[in-house]
């Protein structure tokens, strides 16, 4: 957002928030810069912009006392350095104190000025998480600051506030600009935006005392309440932002519900047709949501419903007894995918339900070239009634007939941004098209109530008859050797299994690479069995083939990367070995988890893991052991990553929350309704300019 330019007349106390920092002092064009990586353009985006944690430096710890996990501050005198360029280039110190105790501290990245400066004899204080070494414990890449020989240690005299900064900007920097627009907030009256009978009613305690409060802990804050978020000032805070979130969702339901949107309906036959020729019943869950789905979309006004089912639940029936409506009433349907592989499974189910009614069904990839693409987009504008894809269906040059309804697949892999496009293309006078989001990752209803609140939503909460349960067991890389062995018992019995390969680094070509090497070995201990390989930068054509090849039998093994999380359906495919499992989160876990169990035989699932285990990968291989219920998996997978990465929507700014937690936060969110509706019914001024406190130009893509 463009700061405005300071006003040279009297500025009122409430025009204060919105002056541009540059009126603070000592801000050149190089911090403007970083001040402005961060969303900081005027003074009150420097108020609300909150400590992620803190850090205690009150107070020195014995290293005697030192737990690996915990935060200290230690104080020590340097007894040893080296320094070892074995792998790669390491500084080791080890620092004692007066109770004969030893403290590892361990440099990876270190000059040789730096490194001089750890002379035997030197005298240092150092903050940093203590972790477990080998045989002793240890500080990686600690701050420190060499003491003068004899000179009492100087302490914090109260919380440091850590925050959320950027590349070239330190925290002591941060912290000195926030203090200079905190001697510029205003008193309580005019600072606070939501009305004082609301206040009085629902016990709300002061704004102005919660952001000092946060921004200056005394020295006697309680830490413990502190870190944990459950500080009366961070609750106050949090109620806000959730407040807003929920506010500025409602705005944009309301302004796209004033718009109008295609009746689709027509006499249902072609959907009597299509239901009959199915091989399989609809579950009553499908059937259900179905219903729902087909009485908003007879409405003249817009359709916003998300529909979440568990992986292999039959979401894909859902959107094709849509789709039908659409077709029926003369609207193109439009259903993107985030990947060409889950893409090209719908194409296939389509065009296989659909072609022998006599509906054309158009396929539109970004790899599409030359004659082929140009034939797509000619049939795309002269009316295909369905058309699928990726991405590629909202970029220039794709027009649509009669765009009457949008079907968005795995919704939170595309950023709002994305969504919007794709909306945009079916604009037509007053008209927009409706919109059917499908999602196999559950969403906790916490979160639903806050993030969906411009969504009506559907659950298919009842898996398809014949499905069996998959038992999992989490084992270490060591046994690798056994697992393999496991494998060759399953498939000399008939049975198929996937062999799956994950990477930490977001490189499709080291994916591939990583795969490649897992099935040249798995091909040479497995000689017997025909071993296939997939991944994401080969061409759509070789994809289909194995994947045709292993659907077939042909097969025995599936080596493959993550490309085969959503929509690869093999019923034989009884056991899945998961690589390096104890990288990935529980969601993408819980949808690979899903191509197995698929047939009446009993499924297992691998977990494959590289000990030493830490906290957070032992807690989900555990809940993934305990459960095959996707909405408990979800709920967890929200307590232990937070909702940005669950929804994957951290890149839109819809949930970067800077104080609210929505696990920790739920019982605020009755309240947060209840003031919500008020306000905007009573109270719209202020509405809008809390939105634009806390949100600011994000808002209009904050629940599009």
């Amino acid at each position: 957002m463009a700061a405005p330019k300071p006003q040279t007349a009297v500025v009122t106390t409430e025009d204060v928030g919105k002056l541009p920092v540059t009126v603070l002092g000592g801000i050149g064009p190089a911090l403007l810069e970083s001040l402005g990586r961060l969303g900081l353009h005027r003074a009150q985006d420097l108020w609300f912009h909150l400590p992620l944690r803190y850090e205690d430096r009150t107070h020195l710890t014995p290293l005697a006392d030192l737990r690996p996990g915990m935060r200290a501050q230690v104080a020590g005198t340097v007894e040893a350095v080296e320094k070892g360029f074995r792998y790669r280039p390491q500084l080791k110190v080890a620092i004692g104190d007066d109770a004969m105790q030893t403290l590892l501290l361990r440099f990876f990245h270190f000059n040789r000025v730096q490194a001089e400066q750890f002379r035997v004899g030197t005298r240092v204080l150092c903050y940093g998480e203590v972790r477990q070494g080998n045989g002793s414990l240890e500080m990686v890449h600690p701050q420190y600051r060499r003491l003068t020989e004899d000179a009492p240690v100087v302490l914090d005299e109260r919380l440091t506030p850590v925050y959320p900064a950027t590349e070239g900007l330190g925290q002591k920097r941060l912290g000195g600009v926030i203090e200079k627009a905190l001697q510029r907030l205003p008193d309580e009256a005019e600072l606070e935006l939501i009305p004082p009978g609301l206040c009085a009613k629902f016990g709300l305690t002061s704004l102005r005392e919660a952001l000092l409060y946060v921004h200056r802990p005394p020295p006697d804050a309680r830490i413990d309440q502190l870190i944990q978020g459950h500080h009366p000032a961070q609750q106050r805070l949090a109620f806000e932002e959730l407040l807003t979130q929920h506010m500025s969702l409602k705005r944009l339901r309301a302004a796209v519900r004033e718009r109008r949107a295609p009746v689709l309906g027509g006499d249902g036959t072609l959907r009597e047709r299509w239901l009959r020729s199915l091989p399989f019943q609809l579950t009553k869950a499908q059937q259900r949501v179905v219903k729902e789905v087909a009485a908003d979309i007879s409405q003249p006004r817009p359709m916003l419903r998300l529909v979440q089912g568990d992986v292999g639940s039959g979401k894909t029936a859902v959107a094709c007894a849509a789709a039908l409506a659409a077709v029926e009433a003369g609207f193109q349907v439009a259903l993107m995918a985030p990947t060409e592989l889950l893409a090209e499974q719908h194409l296939r189910n389509f065009r296989h339900w659909l072609e022998p009614l006599g509906i054309q069904v158009e396929w539109l990839a970004g790899k599409q070239q030359g004659k082929a693409r140009q034939h797509a987009l000619r049939r795309v504008a002269e009316g295909a009634a369905i058309v699928i894809g990726t991405h590629a269906l909202m970029q220039e040059g794709v027009a649509f007939a009669r765009l009457g309804l949008v079907i968005v697949d795995e919704q939170h892999r595309f950023g709002v941004q994305q969504r919007l496009a794709l909306r945009d293309k079916g604009l037509e006078g007053e008209l927009v098209p409706h919109q059917l989001v499908l999602t196999a990752t559950p969403i906790p209803r916490t979160l639903a109530m806050s993030a969906y609140a411009d969504l009506d939503i559907s659950a298919i909460d009842e898996l398809p008859p014949g499905r069996t349960p998959v038992q999992t067991i989490a084992i270490s890389n060591a046994r690798r050797n056994e697992v393999i062995e496991r494998i060759r018992a399953a498939c000399v019995e008939g049975r198929q299994a996937y062999w799956v390969c994950t990477l930490i680094e977001e490189s499709e070509q080291l994916r591939a690479q990583a795969a490649e090497a897992a099935h040249a070995e798995l091909s040479h201990a497995l000689a017997e069995l025909q071993v296939g390989l997939i991944h994401g930068r080969m061409k759509p054509k070789e994809k289909q083939a194995v994947m045709d090849a292993f659907k077939t039998g042909e097969l025995s093994l599936l080596v493959a990367t993550t490309v085969i999380e959503v929509g690869v359906d093999v019923p034989n495919a009884s056991l899945m070995v998961i690589e390096n499992s104890e990288r990935l989160g529980l969601a993408q876990l819980h949808q690979l988890r899903g191509r197995v169990g698929r047939g009446a035989v009993a499924s297992n699932c691998v977990l494959l893991y590289q000990p030493p285990l830490g906290q957070l990968a032992r807690e989900r291989l555990q809940v993934m052991r305990e459960t095959n219920d996707g909405f408990r998996i979800a709920e967890k997978d929200l307590a232990l990553r937070g909702p940005g990465e669950v929804l994957g929507t951290r890149q839109t700014g819809q949930l970067s929350f800077r104080m609210a937690d929505l696990a920790r936060d739920a019982h605020l969110l009755p309240t947060v309704q209840q003031v919500g509706e008020y306000m905007l019914t009573h109270h719209a001024e202020q509405a809008v300019r809390l939105i634009e406190r806390w949100i600011g130009g994000a808002a209009r893509y904050a629940g599009a």
